[in-house]
This record gives C-alpha cells, structure tokens and sequence, in this order.
C-alpha cells in the first residue's frame, strides 16, 4: 500500500517540529514524491546528514512502502 503525502509531511513535522515542510506527488501513484523541508535542525549539517536526518524521520519506510522521495533540504535563510 502508498504512503499518503499527509503521512509523509506527518513523520517529518515529528521529528523536526520546526521543519516546513512540502509534498509533491510526482506521478500521482502515491509512490514517487518530492519533498522539500527547510529546518534549523539542518544548519552546519551537509546535504547528507540533513537527508539522513529525513530518512530517519520516515522510520525505516524508504525504499519499501515509500518507493521514491527526491528531497531538497536547508536551513532557513539568516536574517
């Protein structure tokens, strides 16, 4: 079965309440998605612990309900 977009956007927001956080469903099969998650929990952090960080999030569902996710992460812009 999918993963539903909301279910996705969900697990991020818990393990980064500060993440904003957007889901695109790229082939409308519930199965390809993007996501875009902007948090200060990714500053200081390379582009692979920020993803590492979302992959945890996600709790083991990559690559098996969840088939695809291109991520693009940051850190809020400084002011």
């Amino acid at each position: 079965m999918p993963m539903d977009a909301g279910d996705i956007e969900r697990m991020i927001k818990e393990a980064l309440p500060d993440a904003q956080v957007t889901i695109k469903d790229m082939a409308g099969d519930g199965d390809h998605y993007a996501a875009t998650v902007v948090s200060e929990s990714f500053r200081g952090k390379s582009r692979l612990q920020q993803h590492q960080l979302v992959y945890s999030a996600l709790q083991g569902r990559m690559g098996g309900v969840l088939h695809a996710l291109a991520l693009q992460t940051s850190a809020p812009p400084t002011e």
